[in-house]
């Protein structure tokens, strides 16, 4: 346990040492007008208290990730505490930081607007259409998830299609109403609820001092299935939220444009990021243990969500388990409708619609939400449907971070000059690999190629898309310095 406990003060010192660093480079100003103040419009530019801001944003990025994804990531071994604390601090909480600010000071740009600016028209439209797509993918995912954690511990028996209405139902509301009268005032609640859940386990630790596996028994790859799920790069796709996760710059933007100060950035973007490796840490470290030889249940073959009931029926009475339950559920939710919301925003800003009257919201809400009902019809009624697209918005995450990573590197060098760019270069090239080798390494039932192709020529093809991710920016960087 510790290697646990140094694992979590790393994360502490990061948000205040490296995010501090990160916030210098950017270059506050704390004078400097914010969209919240200047284009106020009482539906998504409202201005909030800090603290408020804080657990919207946190809650928003969280949703299941830093759980569900932290305890399957736990499955590859110790290598996950390393990964969800140096992704944490060196890439997601700068991934966060900056897209938010470049936001803020673009007049709370949404992500796709960000891109364009950056690299290029083209690449604003193709991702523009890719994250919409995952933001579906999202209120799809968000969806499910809930739906089948309260119908398995809640209301066993019901038809599933009863929870998926309600919350489709609630979903839509949230999307449509003014940011301050229904998330500004619950979410900061659910936000304390899932802190609260994080510290309860971590009272746990100190009362049943669980054998959470130490960083100096090794790396070895731990997973029952390990030959076909390499630690690089199965580990960091599994665990995306706790580490670094495109889906939170979509939500950086909502927050740019409730906030009254840039010097907030640094504890609203930056914080909310550390906060989240630091759930994520929690949830590993506790189901390493579930995982590991000594558990005192076998949990073979359970799902993250079954591991979850598990955990919090061993360790706490029924009362706050069932509160642990009803946290990880409210965390889906909470993360699902701000999707949505997202998607709204983003069409709205393409096809330049006002979304002020309530009409607008819903000429462009109406399609969003249709399109999600259908995907999950298919995913209820196929027990792999949502399996693969599990998957598919996994890897459809990462890729949003690897290019959002490279266009805030294109602004810093614009922007800011000398060698601060590589604060952002190296996560985008160490991303840009992950996500090219999941391609070529994960098997055909993943998604990949990994059935057909030799592990070191999938390898290979990786290292080779990167290098010429490289060369192409090293030629553009050449290029930009000549002019």
């Amino acid at each position: 346990m510790i290697s646990f406990f140094i694992a979590l003060a790393v994360l502490l010192i990061g948000y205040f040492i490296y995010g501090k660093f990160v916030e210098k480079v950017f270059g506050i100003d704390p004078q400097r007008a914010t969209p919240a103040t200047t284009m106020a419009d009482g539906i998504d530019y409202v201005p909030m208290k800090p603290w408020r801001i804080y657990l919207i944003q946190f809650l928003n990025i969280a949703g299941v990730g830093p759980i569900i994804g932290a305890i399957m990531g736990a499955q590859f071994g110790t290598a996950s505490f390393l990964w969800i604390v140096l992704g944490s601090i060196f890439a997601g909480a700068v991934h966060d930081y900056l897209a938010g600010m470049i936001s803020l000071r673009d007049n709370g740009a949404s992500l796709p607007e960000i891109h364009g600016a950056h690299l290029g028209k083209g690449a604003k439209q193709i991702m523009r259409a890719f994250t919409i797509i995952l933001m579906i993918l999202v209120g799809v995912v968000f969806v499910n998830t809930p739906a089948t954690l309260l119908n398995n511990n809640f209301t066993q028996g019901w038809n599933p299609y009863i929870w998926i209405i309600i919350i489709l139902a609630y979903y839509m509301i949230a999307t449509l109403l003014p940011i301050d009268k229904l998330i500004g005032k619950i979410y900061p609640i659910f936000g304390f609820l899932l802190l609260g859940m994080a510290i309860a386990i971590l009272i746990a630790f100190i009362i049943y001092k669980p054998e959470i596996p130490e960083l100096w028994s090794g790396l070895q790859n731990c997973h029952p299935d390990a030959p076909n799920n390499p630690i690089f790069p199965m580990m960091f796709i599994s665990i995306a939220c706790g580490a670094i996760s495109g889906f939170h710059a979509t939500q950086s933007p909502l927050m740019a444009r409730c906030m009254t100060n840039e010097k907030q950035g640094r504890p609203i973007f930056y914080g909310a990021m550390i906060t989240e490796g630091i759930v994520a840490l929690i949830w590993a470290a506790a189901a390493a243990y579930f995982f590991g030889p000594n558990s005192v249940v076998d949990v073979t073959g359970k799902s993250g969500a079954a591991l979850v009931g598990i955990i919090a029926n061993t360790w706490f009475t029924p009362v706050i388990a069932t509160i642990t339950i009803l946290g990880v559920i409210s965390a889906a939710i909470t993360s699902g409708d701000t999707a949505l919301r997202s998607a709204r925003l983003i069409i709205a800003d393409f096809i330049k619609i006002n979304q002020k009257p309530i009409k607008n919201r819903l000429l462009v809400a109406i399609p969003i939400f249709a399109i999600t009902a259908i995907i999950l019809i298919y995913s209820i009624s196929d027990a792999q449907g949502f399996q693969l697209i599990w998957r598919y918005f996994a890897w459809a995450n990462q890729v949003l971070a690897t290019v959002t990573l490279w266009a805030i590197t294109v602004y810093l060098v614009k922007n800011k000059g000398k060698f601060w760019y590589l604060i952002t270069l190296i996560p985008a090239l160490f991303m840009t690999m992950v996500t090219s080798c999941f391609l070529f390494v994960a098997k055909a039932a993943d998604g990949g190629l990994g059935s057909i192709l030799p592990r070191p020529v999938s390898y290979g093809i990786g290292g080779i898309i990167t290098l010429i991710c490289l060369i192409a920016f090293a030629v553009w960087h050449r290029k930009l310095k000549k002019e």
